[in-house]
Formats: C-alpha cells, sequence, structure tokens
C-alpha cells in the first residue's frame, strides 16, 4: 500500500532503489585497493589492537565496518537530498545548493544535513557566510539549514557570530526536516508519512530484488600476501618508501 500524496510512488520507490543500490555495492567484497585508497594509519591499528585486546583480524573487520558505515551514511544524506528532485516547485541542482525551493516570488536555498551536529564551527561559519551573501544580493530569498536529525522540531532564525559580530536575519533560518516538509509540500505530518512508509517501501523493493547478497570477503589474504605479520604488512602499505622500512622482509 502507498501513501504518500507529495510523490509519485514510482519517483519514491527509484529513490529508495538508488540508496538500496549503494547499500548492495558494499555487500560485495572490499579490496585491497578499496581498503587502503586513504592509506590506513598503521600506528592506529597497532594501538586499537593492543588497548582493546583485539587481534588484526577484529581491527581489519572494524575498518571495513567503518568504510562501509561512512558510505551508507553519505547515501542517506543523498536519499534526504534526491527526494526534492520530484516534490512540486523543487529542484536538485547540480552544483551551489542542496535544493531550491521557487515560490514564485521567492526563492528558498537549502543546505542540508543529516544531523545537527555535522559541521564543525569553521565549516558552520562558512555556510553561514555563503547563505548571508546570498540575501543580501536577492532581497526576496530566504536561505535554510535543513537538519535531519535536529535537537527539536523548529523553523527559526539562524544566529551566528562573524569575525566576532552577532548576526541574525530573518531570512537565514535553521529548519529541521519535518517543518520543511510541511512547508515545501502544504502537509503537516509529511515527513512523518513518509518515515510510515519507507518499510513498506524497502521490504517491498528488497523482496523483488534478487541481486541483494552478502559476499566473502577475501582482503585479509590479500593483506597476507603483502606480508604474513598484519603489522609489518600496513607498515609496507602505508610507509614502503621511508627510510629504514626497507629492513621489513
Amino acid at each position: 500500500m502507498y501513501n504518500l500524496s507529495f510523490i509519485a510512488e514510482s519517483d519514491f520507490e527509484k529513490i529508495v532503489l538508488e540508496t538500496i543500490d549503494v547499500y548492495n555495492r558494499t555487500l560485495s567484497n572490499i579490496n585491497l585497493e578499496q581498503f587502503n585508497s586513504n592509506i590506513i594509519d598503521p600506528i592506529k591499528f597497532l594501538f586499537d589492537k593492543e588497548i582493546c585486546h583485539n587481534n588484526y583480524e577484529t581491527v581489519i573487520n572494524f575498518e571495513i565496518a567503518r568504510q562501509k558505515d561512512k558510505t551508507h551514511s553519505n547515501a542517506i544524506g543523498y536519499f534526504h537530498q534526491n527526494m526534492f528532485k520530484y516534490i512540486q516547485c523543487c529542484e536538485v541542482p547540480e552544483h551551489g545548493w542542496d535544493v531550491i525551493v521557487d515560490k514564485s516570488k521567492y526563492k528558498i536555498c537549502v543546505e542540508m544535513k543529516n544531523k545537527h551536529n555535522t559541521m564543525n564551527s569553521s565549516s558552520a561559519q562558512r555556510t553561514y557566510i555563503k547563505m548571508l551573501d546570498h540575501i543580501l544580493n536577492n532581497k526576496r530569498d530566504y536561505c535554510y539549514l535543513v537538519e535531519v536529525i535536529s535537537t527539536r522540531s523548529q523553523n527559526v532564525e539562524w544566529q551566528s557570530s562573524v569575525d566576532g559580530r552577532r548576526i541574525q536575519n530573518k531570512r537565514l533560518r535553521k529548519v529541521s526536516i519535518d517543518q520543511f516538509y510541511k512547508e515545501v509540500t502544504g502537509v503537516d505530518d509529511a515527513f512523518y508519512q513518509l518515515c510510515m512508509q519507507l518499510p513498506v517501501t524497502i521490504k517491498k523493493l528488497i523482496t523483488n530484488n534478487n541481486s541483494i547478497y552478502i559476499q566473502n570477503n577475501n582482503l585479509l589474504n590479500e593483506i597476507k600476501k603483502i606480508h604474513p605479520n598484519y603489522l609489518y604488512a600496513f607498515y609496507l602499505m602505508a610507509f614502503k618508501s621511508y627510510e629504514g622500512f626497507d629492513k621489513i622482509k
């Protein structure tokens, strides 16, 4: 059963399926090149193993899970953003803002965050200055920082400090996702309805998708090919060109 009035079922399923596909890709084997794409920190691995009384297999599996979780978190961010591709008067541009809402007489330019605490102070200030610059040059527009997981349901002025000066403007706002859906769709509990529909749609799509599976991972064997001692293998992966590490045999 489908119960959302503000987005067509086919469009909703498309966005959900795109997110499922990202998860599905992370269930397949992760190879050594992917695992070490940002260069694993062997010193951290050593402390993780010794202080937490783990073995290297456990530490490696924790790192695999961390990398996959980061990919999943990014996918959820795109899920929330891309939903507005299919909601009336909304646009998801390739660059610039995450979402733009066209209210005919003015626009709402949106930066969207999964959690209220995902930005550090410098990142928050850069975002604030970007928004402030926009509203000062576009006298009718609004800028919203939309938080999926906010401290509370809200649509309030976003106050900040720039170069030591306290600044606020009613057209620059911090908005929880439920209030944003309410404003955009005209449905008071639109986000609640979406959350209730989501498990039904996910279950339907997974049931009809036979390609979702978990593969065994051969990463441990790839690491052992570098060196049978995991720590030495990590050293060689990270520090191979450093002085002295050519002594590892």
